[in-house]
This record gives structure tokens, sequence and C-alpha cells, in this order.
């Protein structure tokens, strides 16, 4: 039986960012109601003093957690992991649980295994203001980002041939479907060859981007896209 919910959340997002694709996919997998506010990247409002205020990272998602009855702010979440992380802890709106119970150890380290591959291997050394940093060094950013996506891929390519299923551990959607599926958006953006290269991934992807789920919270359906880069679907 579901709990009652406890919080409100307002999430402070980008559409072409794939952190704030993550907590998208996962809220609309647990059926967690987000109020957004749009932060442009591009435009640099990450840097803004308000929102520096908010979160000194200068990036999103930004999650903030107000109690549902009382209205007061609860908490202020500021890296995706961890709001993925707070929404297992805290959520159980529908029941969906994106990460094995706790007597299944080891089918959470592999679920959380996979999760920082794309949290610390492949985002980091591809995001907007490593690329920003790297263009007075006259280094062609659709290489960079070739290069470290599929470093980052090999690796979840080989540990999804012995933890994959229907999706990357087993045949459950996990927190590591919600982390890979905008991963592999930004890869194929930037030409990087994932179904000749890695077939598990790709095999992932083709269940993953079936889920209204994702469609929901993809980069392409997101009040903030531009009209000429919205989905047709």
């Amino acid at each position: 039986m579901s709990e009652k919910p406890k919080y409100k959340y307002t999430l402070y997002s980008y559409f072409r960012s794939s952190c704030s694709a993550r907590i998208r996919i996962a809220a609309n997998l647990k059926n967690i109601p987000l109020e957004y506010k749009y932060i442009h990247l591009v435009k640099g409002e990450q840097h803004g003093k308000d929102y520096v205020a908010l979160n000194p990272s200068e990036s999103v998602p930004t999650l903030i957690v107000n109690d549902l009855e009382t209205g007061d702010e609860v908490t202020r979440i500021r890296q995706s992991v961890a709001i993925l992380e707070f929404f297992e802890e805290v959520e159980q709106r529908n029941g969906v649980k994106l990460l094995p119970g706790p007597d299944d150890q080891v089918g959470r380290a592999r679920v959380r295994e996979l999760v920082n591959i794309v949290a610390c291997d492949v985002q980091p050394v591809t995001n907007l203001r490593v690329l920003n940093f790297i263009k007075p060094l006259n280094i062609e950013a659709k290489q960079w980002q070739q290069h470290f996506m599929t470093l980052g891929f090999r690796a979840y390519e080989g540990l999804v041939k012995v933890y994959g299923g229907k999706y990357s551990v087993g045949d459950t959607v996990t927190m590591a479907d919600c982390s890979l599926a905008p991963a592999i958006d930004g890869a194929l953006r930037f030409g990087v060859d994932v179904q000749g290269q890695f077939p598990h991934i790709w095999g992932v992807w083709e269940e993953i981007k079936q889920l209204d789920a994702f469609k929901n919270g993809r980069w392409d359906n997101q009040e903030d896209t531009p009209e000429e880069l919205r989905s047709n679907v």
C-alpha cells in the first residue's frame, strides 16, 4: 500500500541537460509530480547571482523539497544521483522502485556502479563547461565528445553483458536506465555509433525509449525545448 505523499518538489532544469533528464524520467516512472523552473545553460543563467546562491555548483538540476502540508522548505538537493537516491528513500506513491531492495545488496551495487559510470566517467567530461573550456585549445568538440563517451560506454557495455537483461540490470527498470537513456541521446547527437559498437547497450536503449516515462522526460519534449527541436510524437 502506498504512503501518503509528504513533499512538494520544484526542479530547476534545462531541456538539454542529461542530469536533469535523469530526474524527469525517474519522477515519471515513480509518478512524482514536479514543478519546473528553467535555467538556460547556453545563455549562462546558471551563473546568475540568485541561482548561484541556490546552487553553488552553477549547474542543474536543483531540487527544492517543501513540506506538502505546511509549505516549509525541507531541503535543497543539487546533484542528480543524490536526488535519485532521495526519491528512492522517501517516495512510495505508486510502489515503483528504481533500486533493488535492501536484501539484494549485490543488485544495489550493480545499479549504482552503472549509474556512476555515466555520472562520473561520461557526463562530467562532456558537459557544457568543459566544452567551453576547450574551445581556445583548438580541440574539436565533436571529437572530444566521441572519445570520452566511447570510453564510458565501453565500460558500461562490458558490465551490461554480465548484469543486463531487458534493461541494464536484469528485467526491471532501475536508476541505471534513467541515467543511461539521456547519455545515449547525447552520444547519438555527437555521432557515436552506439548501435554498432555497443550492442548490449543498444538493446537496452530499444526497450527504454518505448516507455512513456522516458518519452515524457526526454530532452525534445519539455516546456523549455525550442519549438523547432520538439518531438512530433
